[in-house]
């Protein structure tokens, strides 16, 4: 089905409730479209779900049932300031606590950059509810310096400039998101968080597990879609590269800029649409491809 032949898909606002021993954390989540043919997709760091939109439309109108989720700290569910509750293996919970509430055996679970990341936690610590994994910009050892280099004086900022955070999110409220292109939108709801949860977010995930390791990257059975953008510093391609090799049954696919999927998103649209139905039509051999 092409972009011109999709559907229109119903769309509903959910809410998921995790008790911990703080109390309670509510997570926020969009379902697009029904069956049984589920897909979860997770936002990159500090991102709103929202950025998956379009992937989640496009999915949903060709017969997937598709869920995005904003993962604690993200977008509109709960950001606590404790570092404890922000970990790579904690996302990865969540996501299974979000299929058990949807009452989901298995999903196709993917996202970008910190989501293809909890993707893969979630293939290790529940293999048996994985169908298949989308996985564009993973961050693993190459792109772990670059990483620092990006995030640690956001996190010094927060910490002890607290002040300058606070007033780039008055900032950016005060920017009305019906008049600016979509993509900046979602950059302003990026930029729009409180200095305590954000330093505890990053916090978290510099001292936490970062990814699954080597030997438990290469023990992950699911189909895999990896996709990887040249010319990005904070996601190498090589960190893309090397993860499809790692994985067993993979297929790597090589995006024409970072951009790509943002501005002009039907050739992967097609690629991951192609990818989820052949999940769901049973198991199959799947063969390494790389296409330039």
């Amino acid at each position: 089905m092409t972009g011109a032949d999709r559907v229109l898909v119903s769309e509903r606002i959910g809410q998921l409730f995790l008790d911990t021993e703080r109390g309670r954390d509510r997570l926020e989540y969009t379902e697009y479209g029904s069956g049984d043919s589920w897909v979860v997709l997770l936002p990159g760091l500090l991102m709103p779900r929202r950025m998956h939109d379009h992937l989640a439309r496009a999915l949903a109108s060709n017969g997937a049932h598709v869920v995005t989720l904003d993962l604690l700290g993200h977008g509109r569910s709960d950001k606590p300031a404790d570092p404890l509750v922000y970990s790579v293996t904690s996302f990865a919970e969540q996501v299974v606590a979000l299929l058990d509430h949807l009452g989901a055996p298995q999903a196709v679970v993917g996202g970008t950059s910190l989501g293809a990341n909890v993707s893969l936690e979630v293939a290790v610590i529940a293999p048996k509810r994985v169908r298949g994994l989308i996985l564009e910009m993973p961050v693993l050892d190459t792109a772990l310096e670059a990483a620092i280099i990006a995030f640690a004086p956001l996190l010094l900022t927060a910490r002890f400039f607290p002040g300058a955070l606070t007033g780039v999110r008055w900032a950016t409220r005060a920017v009305p998101r019906g008049v600016v292109p979509w993509w900046l939108g979602i950059g302003l709801d990026t930029l729009d968080q409180r200095p305590g949860p954000v330093a505890a977010y990053v916090h978290g995930l510099f001292f936490g597990r970062a990814a699954p390791s080597l030997r438990e990257r290469k023990a992950i059975t699911a189909p895999a879609l990896v996709v990887g953008h040249p010319r990005d510093p904070l996601h190498p391609v090589a960190d893309a590269e090397l993860l499809s090799e790692e994985l067993p049954n993979s297929t790597f696919e090589r995006a024409r800029s970072i951009m790509e999927w943002r501005l002009r998103p039907e050739r992967l649209d097609l690629a991951a649409t192609k990818f989820v139905l052949d999940c769901w039509r049973g198991p199959q051999r799947r063969q390494r491809s790389t296409n330039a």
